[in-house]
């Protein structure tokens, strides 16, 4: 066995720098965006001091910072803004009216015609909107049909999945992918190139979701059946207070095993742990842990006030509404207030409405001892909102927020039909090839605009710089590892440690392995890196690399067996009260299903059978 000669210096530092970028990636406590801006400071400095000379010329920082201008990346976010056009202007409220007739009728039907029709939609406009519309849509009408909502979101959300892979404009890993291999050489991709295994997958992904993935979850309680999440929340004890002047034991007996006190605040830094015999005393916050329902139920009983932010006068006075009304919302991943704090982004004033307790999925939350308002929040934590009807809509209608009330109540605009025209337009201009997508995608971003189905502002705040990180990063890491020769390294070794397999056995395993690393890090980072990878093993097989790449790209969107894989698992993580071992449960097989599909399809189509 002979191995390949190792990279030179530069292939070296690029391979290690890739494990620090996939391992920042992973970790939780490191805001993506820092690890994002790490990674191409390092790879920008080292490459402004010791530019690479390589036989396809020369790399250094300035072809690091021109991929924030690359085509692929511009695509992707007019694509992201053009789509904000459609849930803006209410465009996908007939999918709403439909779905509820059949559910109506009966609901394991109405499943099967929900998953075929968000995985037609799915492949033309970006999943995220559609899914933000239909969360609230299918809870409210699963429940109706005596159904659990856990047994429909995560199929549903697969499914968008499953359809976003089938053209080239579906996701963002699609665009990615066809870019690299495009500058790589390989024939230039239309729209519809991979739709025939993309949709053969798909037919048996969602067959798959239809009648077995329901069975798999077990029934989950959701908002509106009083969902149990854990709220960390503050209390303001007043002199008229049943705390003033009793114990924590006291107090805990009084309301029993539902409330649990962490720690008090007296003035402004006098912190006191929430022992048995600490006193309670006038004018002290207590930081609790408890659930949605209960915390209301304590503000009565114990005559204590839910506080929102800093404790002044009008924090400790309730909401002056007649209609109060709580309600749980997600933040969702294109929302403003991603990493920003309700204090900052000046919530109470825009909305005048109270956000009472903050739930994080799988966190134990340590509140500033300042303020609620003072918590920077992160996608997919869900917030506890008191406020009049009014106000409510008002959050539910400016999109920066999904308001989990499982209400049919979608927004209606003469605009709708014009949206969805402009997206077809889109579309059809791609498919025609009349124009490149990206300039159509611009086009279309434009007519949205002007047309007024949203506003500039709107457009804005669809996109998120998490996105365009990771995107960037991702495209210079993989054109770093290409350009090195590091790439060239890993194909050869891999096909040397591969015995003389046949080309279909490892185009299956690189189908898996990738599959499997799309789950652990960003999708995007996973297609890139690995589509010079799957071109170089193809070259040295001496077979075609399309069918290398396209399989690349169908493993690269399986993100479906952990909810951090893909931001949609977020927003249905939560939604649906689903439990970690639930996307193992239900996704993990459907991985391995389409990954066993795929190793015949691919090579099947591509003629390597």
């Amino acid at each position: 066995m002979v191995f390949p000669d190792w990279p030179g210096i530069h292939g070296f530092l690029a391979l290690a720098l890739a494990g620090v970028a996939l391992y920042l990636f992973r970790r939780e406590d490191i805001r993506l965006e820092s690890s994002c801006l790490f990674v191409l400071i390092i790879m920008a400095t080292g490459l402004t001091f010791f530019p690479y000379e390589g036989p396809d010329g020369k790399l250094d920082a300035i072809g690091v910072f021109q991929n924030f201008g690359n085509e692929a990346v511009i695509t992707i976010c007019a694509l992201i803004m053009a789509s904000t056009g459609l849930s803006r202007t209410g465009a996908l409220e007939p999918l709403g009216r439909i779905l509820a007739k059949f559910w109506r009728f009966s609901p394991s039907l109405a499943l099967l015609v929900t998953l075929i029709l968000v995985s037609c939609i799915s492949p033309f406009t970006n999943n995220t909107p559609v899914m933000i519309v239909l969360i609230p849509v299918l809870v409210s009408l699963s429940l109706r049909a005596g159904e659990s909502p856990s047994s429909v979101l995560l199929p549903v959300n697969h499914a968008t999945l499953l359809g976003g892979s089938i053209t080239t404009i579906g996701t963002s890993t699609n665009l990615l992918v066809v870019d690299m291999a495009t500058r790589q050489g390989l024939p230039h991709f239309d729209i519809f190139s991979f739709a025939v295994p993309a949709a053969i997958g798909a037919g048996i992904g969602i067959t798959y979701l239809w009648l077995i993935a329901p069975r798999l979850l077990p029934p989950r309680k959701v908002v509106v059946q009083t969902v149990p999440r854990l709220y960390s929340a503050q209390l303001h004890v007043s002199a008229k207070s049943f705390c003033a002047g009793r114990t924590v034991k006291e107090v805990s007996k009084k309301v029993g095993k539902n409330l649990k006190i962490e720690k008090i605040l007296r003035g402004e830094d006098i912190t006191i742990q929430a022992v048995p015999q600490a006193m309670i005393c006038e004018g002290d916050r207590l930081f609790v842990l408890a659930r949605a329902e209960h915390l209301k139920e304590f503000e009565r009983v114990l005559h204590v006030t839910l506080i929102p932010g800093k404790l002044k006068n009008r924090d400790t006075e309730a909401i002056p509404s007649e209609d109060q009304q709580l309600a749980e919302v997600v933040i969702p991943p294109n929302s403003t207030l991603v990493n920003s704090t309700l204090k900052d982004a000046r919530f109470l004033e825009r909305y005048r409405v109270a956000c009472l307790a903050l739930h994080r999925e799988g966190a134990r939350l340590d509140l500033p001892e300042r303020s609620l308002s003072d918590e920077p929040l992160h996608v997919g934590d869900v917030l506890l909102m008191q406020g009049g009807t009014e106000q409510m809509r008002k959050i539910k209608h400016a999109g920066d927020l999904l308001v989990l009330d499982g209400t049919l109540d979608l927004p209606r605009t003469r605009q709708a039909p014009l949206a969805v025209l402009i997206m077809v337009l889109v579309v059809a201009s791609a498919a025609m090839e009349w124009l490149p997508i990206s300039i159509a995608a611009l086009f279309g971003v434009l007519l949205m605009v002007m047309t007024r189905c949203m506003h500039w502002h709107e457009a804005v705040q669809s996109l998120s710089l998490q996105v365009v990180l990771v995107m960037v990063t991702s495209l210079s890491l993989g054109n770093t590892i290409l350009y090195t020769g590091a790439a060239d390294f890993i194909a050869k070794l891999f096909v040397t440690l591969s015995f003389g397999a046949p080309v279909v056995v490892i185009l299956s395993i690189m189908m898996l392995l990738t599959a499997m690393f799309t789950n652990i890090v960003d999708n995007n980072a996973a297609a890139v890196i690995g589509t010079p990878i799957a071109i170089i093993v193809a070259q040295q097989l001496g077979v075609d690399p399309v069918p290398f790449v396209v399989a690349t790209l169908l493993a690269a969107n399986l993100s479906m067996a952990t909810p951090m894989a893909y931001k949609t698992n977020i927003l249905i993580w939560n939604a649906g009260g689903y439990l970690f071992n639930d996307f193992v449960r239900a996704g993990l097989p459907l991985l391995l299903l389409l990954w066993f599909t795929y190793s015949i399809v691919v090579p099947w189509y591509y003629g390597l059978l």
